[in-house]
């Protein structure tokens, strides 16, 4: 199950992750062949022997020193501690407790093992962030002068690296520990109960005596085989009670043929064996620094992602210029849509806590619970799940039509860099309920996640950038802007920005303004580029105050000369003809006949087309074919009110690429 992939130069090592569904099995011992529900029932027999192994281990390790004791690197003997869970547990002498009575493998213990210790070494680094925050408590915790800032960077192993949101949240968990029981707590384990280690099964810690993974022989490229021991019992006491599966599943698309299948992870989610398959293929290397063409985007709420493309000159000084043309990515529909949902679920949740309440009230008189308050509580329950499953899914594809959006637009403008401003710092405190809730319910962390993993793919890299005054100055002069209402939309508001400047006088909307900034200071400071080894991603930590007032933007217009035969177009004469509507008989014909009607879709006399009227053009996310909201028919998008900007392949006058990234489109094809 482990082949490595064959990297050229030039080239990385990306990993990704498919999910896949096992719908059917057949035991290698007895040749029954297993259904999805037998299959389910086998690994949740298998997911709850690893979980209660594992969470024996947490708990019985849950303290400071052996947390330190792991995260230091070295065993009792000074040796160095291996860097897979399960034999840096195994060298430290952390035993597994077996149940009695029951036969579990080694290999199965193993597994216990290596999610135990990944939950405890990932524990550490919120106990090195609580120490910090203890060594430098301050005398009034909900506000922190600057010198007491400074101190506790200082005290941090990485104080330049950890968001101030996490520092805050942590500082009122100890807060918070320190009003009930009036003192601060010794280390993180005392603020924190023993964490979960979760229903699943990690089959990257096993070797093919317990499971192994190929691609199908009949069909390799779209399907896998998978060959598991599996326990016959909940309980099983002999090595007969566990038998090899074999289990074929049907690979995603998206999965390229090249790509190396790596060990699954087995879980099991509202009645489905889930099989998380990791693959290996090689990717071009993203670049920290050396761009020429990039593409900055700014959040937003409404108009979630406003961006356009930027591109650095080959002067001795170089000059960062653009072309003015902004893309938009508004999504106000499905935020509303998730708006609904969560005030949906609030409004259940309240209903349950009610319930609950009138059920413990009578238990606690001695009385039996009202039958009717308890399926009453049942469905509530049920359609609580429901609600937040739709929440989930929902969040899901808009971060992922998002971050194509993205990529798709860097692709176009041959840009090997995306910039982004560092919004991890910022909270929804003070700016009203109904805004609050807004900002914190954004997706904006699930879409980084997703445009980093799509990006590599293209060798794209995505970097990082400080936010600070990005939308208060301009971006052609660095004056600070006058914010005051949209000129086209009196709004309550401060969205339109203009230079007071009388040299400069530039105006536009914020938005507009703040992702020129946010591309020309990643283009300045592109060779103050770090990669942040805990997340792998490229951040620019600090702002240098002279390069900074160095990136302006100058606007560059489009070369328009004429440079060969101007493309065939429809001559008006000669329209094409088309069926005219009945009973509409003119002067020049007997038949009946007339003009088209005007539209994108020619309309029938008698049947009503299924387009829905909807303010929506045709540049829209394209509708998955599982997921069908009502109204969106006929190519409409992924929901009605998903506004995107068409991604163009548009050379840069007097800079045009010698190659166009993409597939399909030549540079004389741009060109026209």
């Amino acid at each position: 199950m482990r082949r490595r992939v064959v990297v050229g130069e030039g080239e990385v090592q990306q990993v990704a992750a498919a999910c896949a569904r096992a719908l059917r099995g057949v035991d290698a011992v007895s040749g029954e062949q297993l259904g999805e529900a037998a299959l389910v029932e086998r690994a949740g027999w298998l997911a709850a022997l690893v979980e209660s192994l594992a969470a024996g281990v947490v708990q019985e390790r849950w303290n400071g020193a052996d947390l330190a004791r792991l995260a230091s690197g070295v065993d009792r003997s000074g040796a160095s501690l291996p860097s897979q869970g399960w034999m840096a547990v195994r060298r430290l002498g952390w035993s597994v407790m077996v149940p009695e009575g029951v036969y579990v493998p080694d290999r199965v213990v193993r597994i216990a093992q290596e999610q135990a210790g990944r939950v405890l070494r990932s524990a550490w680094w919120r106990a090195g962030i609580t120490a910090a925050l203890l060594a430098a408590w301050p005398a009034d915790p909900a506000r922190r002068t600057g010198a007491e800032w400074e101190a506790l960077r200082a005290a941090l192993p990485d104080g330049g690296v950890v968001a101030t949101g996490v520092l805050l949240a942590r500082t009122r968990q100890i807060a918070a520990f320190q009003a009930r029981h009036r003192r601060l707590p010794v280390n993180v384990t005392e603020c924190e109960q023993a964490p979960g280690v979760g229903g699943q099964v990690v089959l990257a810690a096993v070797d093919k005596q317990l499971a192994t993974l190929e691609r199908c022989t009949e069909d390799p490229f779209r399907f896998g085989v998978l060959t598991v021991r599996l326990p016959v019992k909940p309980a099983p006491v002999s090595r007969a009670d566990w038998h090899p599966v074999r289990i074929r599943f049907r690979l995603p698309p998206h999965v390229p043929t090249t790509a190396v299948l790596c060990p699954p992870t087995l879980r099991i989610r509202q009645g489905w064996l889930l099989l998380d398959v990791p693959y290996a293929l090689a990717a071009p290397k993203p670049e920290g620094a050396g761009h020429r063409t990039a593409v900055a985007f700014d959040w937003g709420l409404n108009t979630l992602l406003t961006g356009g493309s930027l591109h650095l000159t080959d002067e001795t000084q170089p000059r960062v210029m653009t072309d003015t043309q902004p893309v938009y990515f508004r999504a106000a529909g499905v935020l509303a849509k998730a708006d609904r949902l969560r005030i949906h679920a609030e409004h259940i949740g309240t209903r349950i806590d009610q319930l609950r309440t009138l059920i413990a009230s009578r238990q606690e008189r001695g009385m039996r619970p009202n039958p009717w308050l308890v399926a009453k509580l049942a469905v509530l329950q049920t359609e609580q799940e429901r609600v937040a499953r739709r929440r989930t899914r929902l969040n899901a594809a808009l971060a992922k039509a998002a971050a194509r959006f993205i990529v798709d637009h860097a692709t176009a403008a041959g840009a090997s860099v995306i910039y982004l401003e560092d919004l991890r710092d910022m909270e929804a405190r003070g700016k009203g309920r109904t805004l609050n809730t807004r900002l914190s319910q954004t997706v904006r962390g699930t879409i980084v996640t997703h445009l980093r993993h799509q990006a590599a793919t293209h060798g794209i890299a995505v970097v990082i950038v400080p936010p600070r005054g990005t939308s208060k100055y301009c971006p052609r002069c660095l004056t600070a802007f006058r914010h005051h209402k949209a000129p086209n939309n009196q709004a309550p508001g401060w969205v339109w920005a203009s230079c007071p400047n009388d040299a400069c006088s530039y105006s536009t909307g914020r938005d507009h303004a703040a992702w020129q900034r946010i591309g020309a200071r990643g283009l300045t400071h592109q060779h103050k580029t770090s990669l942040d080894r805990t997340s792998g991603t490229f951040v620019i930590r600090s702002v240098v105050e002279a390069l900074d007032r160095t990136s302006t933007v100058q606007q560059q217009t489009r070369d328009r000369t004429k440079s060969g035969p101007t493309n065939r177009r429809p001559v008006p004469g000669k329209r094409r003809r088309v069926p005219a509507p009945p009973d509409n008989r003119t002067l020049t014909r007997a038949r009946p006949g007339g003009k088209r009607p005007a539209g994108r879709t020619p309309t029938h006399p008698t049947h009503r087309s299924q387009r829905r009227t909807r303010q929506q053009g045709p540049n829209t996310i394209g509708t998955p074919a599982r997921h069908r909201p009502d109204g969106a028919r006929l190519g409409a998008g992924f929901h009605r009110h998903a506004h995107t900007t068409p991604a163009w392949g548009r050379p840069w006058p007097s800079h045009p690429p010698a190659r166009s990234r993409i597939p399909g489109i030549t540079q004389e094809t741009q060109a026209d």
